[in-house]
């Protein structure tokens, strides 16, 4: 039985952490790397085409370069490309593990797709139930970050994104992830509530671009909604692990995530979204409907490579800004 797992994107972790595993989501060994972008130039020398997702390639490197004994990659629900992703990874010697969710959001071909990782990962329903009531209360705490963040506005745009996508793999160490959480939860008794002149969502997948958050901040503007990376979190409200699984919008119709965006612009009463999209990714196409559905102004803005972000990029975030504080003026 694999004890450490590598990750392509979000699976019921409780399976594996309730089997005595580890988890490593190999996205954020990729991007949280110095060298991220010699790992991209590492998966183009394996053959990788320069026209494929950065994202990919990144997560390829990341698989060879972690000590895990196997790979779960989502079949259906993420990328096409973690098809091929797989499959030259299983060639090169990587065990891998299929997971599918389904499109339809339906309820008994998820609950059977649990059952396959749990007979994978030989563990047992009441280790599984134990695992997701203790990982409820490091969630908990997560879900208090995010409300210090949009109602206290005593946390930043970046600081909630980091805790939010960390929980996708709980940092491969529950335990001390949770103290991580306790810990920046007591230091924020030390801080004042801050104001933003605009309130922004942030959507799509998390960026590539380095510096994103801290350039809107220093313009005046403040991300209170990190989309995906709340997704990522799984915010507890329910006992049964299918029905959580089911209520996470990102591997379904996109009218799901829609509904939930459309919910918290309404909620934290924001004033426009930046929208992220990936250079060769089907989700751009996304993006015409995105602007057709939202009741604010969206800013959407593209990243290929790792790095910080550029001029151009820049220029057009204060563009925005200038834009929304006109609009809330009339």
């Amino acid at each position: 039985m694999a004890r450490s797992v590598g990750i392509t994107s979000t699976v019921p972790i409780e399976v594996i952490y309730g089997s005595g595993g580890r988890v490593v989501d190999l996205n954020n060994v990729f991007i949280e790397d110095r060298s991220a972008p010699a790992m991209i130039e590492r998966a183009e020398r394996a053959g990788f085409p320069e026209s494929s997702c950065a994202w990919i390639k990144g997560i390829y490197s990341a698989a060879h370069a972690s000590d895990v004994d196997a790979v779960i990659a989502i079949t259906q629900g993420d990328c096409s490309n973690t098809h091929a992703l797989m499959e030259t990874l299983e060639i090169e010697g990587v065990r891998t593990i299929p997971f599918m969710y389904p499109y339809d959001r339906d309820r008994c071909f998820l609950e059977l797709q649990i059952e396959k990782l749990m007979k994978e990962f030989d563990v047992t329903r009441g280790a599984v139930r134990d695992t997701l009531e203790c990982m409820d209360a490091l969630r908990a705490d997560v879900a208090e970050i995010d409300r210090l963040t949009w109602e206290a506005g005593l946390v930043s745009g970046f600081e909630n994104h980091y805790f939010h996508i960390s929980c996708s793999d709980m940092r491969g160490n529950p335990d001390a992830f949770g103290a991580e959480v306790k810990d920046f939860l007591a230091g924020l008794g030390s801080r004042k509530s801050g104001k933003y002149e605009v309130r922004l969502g942030y959507v799509g997948i998390p960026p590539i671009l380095g510096g994103l958050y801290e350039y809107v901040e220093s313009q005046g503007g403040g991300v209170v909604f990190n989309e995906l990376q709340r997704q990522f979190s799984m915010p507890p409200d329910s006992d049964s692990l299918v029905d959580r699984y089911l209520r996470y919008t990102y591997p379904y119709h996109v009218r799901y995530r829609l509904e939930d965006i459309g919910r918290e612009v309404r909620r934290r009463r924001l004033d426009g979204i930046i929208h992220y999209v990936q250079a060769f990714c089907f989700r751009q196409i996304e993006d015409i409907i995105l602007r057709k559905e939202m009741d604010v102004p969206v800013l959407t803005i593209e990243g290929n490579r790792p790095g910080r972000i550029d001029l151009r990029t820049k220029v057009r975030i204060e563009a925005f800004l200038d834009m929304l504080r006109t609009r809330k003026s009339l």
